[in-house]
Parts: C-alpha cells; sequence; structure tokens
C-alpha cells in the first residue's frame, strides 16, 4: 500500500528539512511513501479564518481519491503510545484501499468538508508544535512505526 504524507505549505528551516529527508529516505525503505506539498494560500491578511480553511480545505481535497483512507493530524484528535500507533498502522495496511494519506492543515486547522471525510483524526500530542516540526515528528513516529512492525531495535520499551 502507498502512503502519503500531505501537507500545506513548504518547510523553510534547513535543519529540519534535512531531517525530514532522513526519515523520508528510511521509510522508502518498508513502503512506496511521498509527501505531497500544497501551496501555502496567498494574500490570508484580510481572509476571515473561516475562509481560509475552505480555501485550504478544498485544496485537501482536490489531493484525496475516494479510494484513500485519510488521517487527519488533528489536535482534536485520538491520542496513541507509539506501540499501539504500530498497532494500528499495522490493521490499517490490511485495508483494501490503494493509499494512505496523513494530513497536516495550516494554521487554523480543517475545514468541516475535511473532517467529513476523514476516515480517522490522530494527535501527536495535547502540546502544540509549529507546523514545521509537526512533520518532522510524525516522519520519525511513522519510520518508528515500521521498526516495530518488523521487530527491528529502534524503539526501546
Amino acid at each position: 500500500m502507498k502512503i502519503a504524507l500531505l501537507l500545506t505549505g513548504k518547510t523553510t528551516d534547513k535543519n529540519v528539512s534535512e531531517l525530514a529527508e532522513l526519515y523520508i529516505s528510511r521509510i522508502n525503505k518498508y513502503s512506496v511513501f511521498e509527501v505531497i506539498t500544497l501551496p501555502e494560500l496567498k494574500n490570508t491578511k484580510n481572509m476571515l479564518i473561516k475562509d481560509q480553511k475552505m480555501k485550504e480545505g478544498q485544496k485537501i481535497l482536490q489531493s484525496i481519491a475516494s479510494e484513500d483512507y485519510v488521517i487527519l493530524l488533528d489536535e482534536r484528535g485520538k491520542e496513541f503510545r507509539t506501540a499501539e500507533f504500530s498497532g494500528l498502522m499495522e490493521k490499517t495496511f490490511m485495508l483494501p484501499k490503494k493509499r494512505i494519506i496523513f494530513v497536516i492543515g495550516g494554521p487554523w486547522g480543517f475545514s468541516d468538508d475535511v473532517y467529513n471525510r476523514a476516515d480517522l483524526k490522530i494527535s501527536l500530542s495535547r502540546m502544540t508544535f509549529p507546523h514545521q516540526l509537526v512533520r518532522l515528528l510524525f516522519l520519525e513516529q511513522l519510520y518508528r512505526v515500521f521498526t516495530i512492525i518488523k521487530g527491528e531495535p529502534y524503539h526501546h520499551e
């Protein structure tokens, strides 16, 4: 099964980008994985938050196919310990879906349409992180999931 991470806006911090690329290369040893980066909205200073969420939501939904299994990374999502997340992903990999797509939204979250399309919402933490770090934290956790599934010694518990 293919796996994708869909996100809004580029990673601008060189150090974060380099670490993200490291984890992406590690993940690709286990599965076909891609990062889909949607361009940030322009001229948002005078735009209402609900309009920003709606426009970002339209872009997100255009990038998702009907046969995709969609997991939102959302502060209101369910929290998992890493081993639990690994077990969930192992089951999810068995679903008759073409692709699992993880979505990181913009700074204001997701539109109602995106929430309604989601199959699952997960949270990395109750804490708030900058979007660029969320990307890195998620990539590390996804890599960790694969090492746990394969019984490799990366994760210690």
